[in-house]
């Protein structure tokens, strides 16, 4: 029952946001393609949201449902398309990310999104959809690729970011026993770059990413001496913790500077 209950005007106005506004859109968007005054364009989009043909998703963006959708009260917009329309500048992160690059299985029905914006809540639900949001400045936007989903270009962390920001905070990888899970997988791929990884380690200026990385790669055997000895570099003084999401308790590795508060087995 495709379009049913549209007049031919409204159909036509749907057709033509589907064919030119692939993924979300503001009012002014839809102005412009349709070729109407801003205002009729934004009362026209409401009537439609109040049927079930555009999606609200917050205020002032919009999304359109395509009209083969056979029940469009429960059509989803593409949530990565979402999160670069309501959050950038920023990226699709953390065990999203993962997921997008096989090195987890693990499925999340919650988004990560890495962005500048200020953050407020770290959880976040827009036009349904549930959003893991962490703040970053601008200049630390860096390391992702470009990918297209809903006709909209998305910015994801590459296979080496999304390790070092799971590395940097364990809880953006799904916690830190599916962060190993991610490093091991990516140490046994034939594309692996560790100095890149190193190097947008340095980049982001955290540290203990190094003590992290340094005790997993050696306590699990992942990688040559070449990666130890470039982590060992590049500690800071003092003590972190392994799994910063757990009690800061057990033994501590000198060599590390870590406190090794999770068990880690190789």
């Amino acid at each position: 029952m495709a379009a049913a209950g549209l007049s031919a005007a409204n159909r036509a106005f749907v057709s033509r946001l589907n064919r030119e506004l692939r993924g979300p859109f503001t009012p002014a968007d839809a102005s412009v393609v349709a070729g109407v005054e801003h205002a009729r364009a934004a009362r026209l989009l409401r009537h439609l949201a109040e049927q079930g043909w555009v999606a609200r998703l917050q205020r002032g963006l919009y999304v359109a449902v395509p009209l083969e959708a056979e029940d469009p009260a429960h059509w989803v917009a593409d949530p990565w398309a979402v999160a670069m329309a309501a959050l950038a500048p920023g990226y699709v992160g953390g065990w999203t990310a993962l997921h997008h690059w096989d090195m987890t299985d693990q499925v999340f029905a919650t988004t990560v999104f890495v962005t500048a914006r200020p953050v407020a809540h770290r959880e976040r639900v827009i036009g349904g959809m549930r959003f893991e949001l962490r703040h970053r400045p601008a200049t630390a936007l860096f390391g992702t690729r470009r990918v297209w989903r809903d006709g909209t270009p998305v910015a994801v962390s590459d296979p080496e970011r999304s390790l070092v920001d799971c590395l940097d905070d364990p809880s953006l990888g799904g916690g830190l026993g599916h962060t190993v899970d991610a490093l091991t997988v990516y140490a046994e791929a034939p594309d692996v770059a560790w100095p890149r990884l190193v190097g947008y380690g340095d980049k982001l200026g955290n540290r203990t990413v190094f003590k992290r990385l340094g005790y997993l790669a050696e306590t699990l055997g992942l990688a040559d001496d070449e990666l130890i000895q470039a982590c060992l570099a590049r500690r800071s003084a003092g003590t972190g913790s392994l799994d910063p999401g757990r009690p800061v308790s057990g033994p501590t590795s000198s060599r590390w500077g870590l406190r090794l508060n999770a068990r880690v087995s190789g």
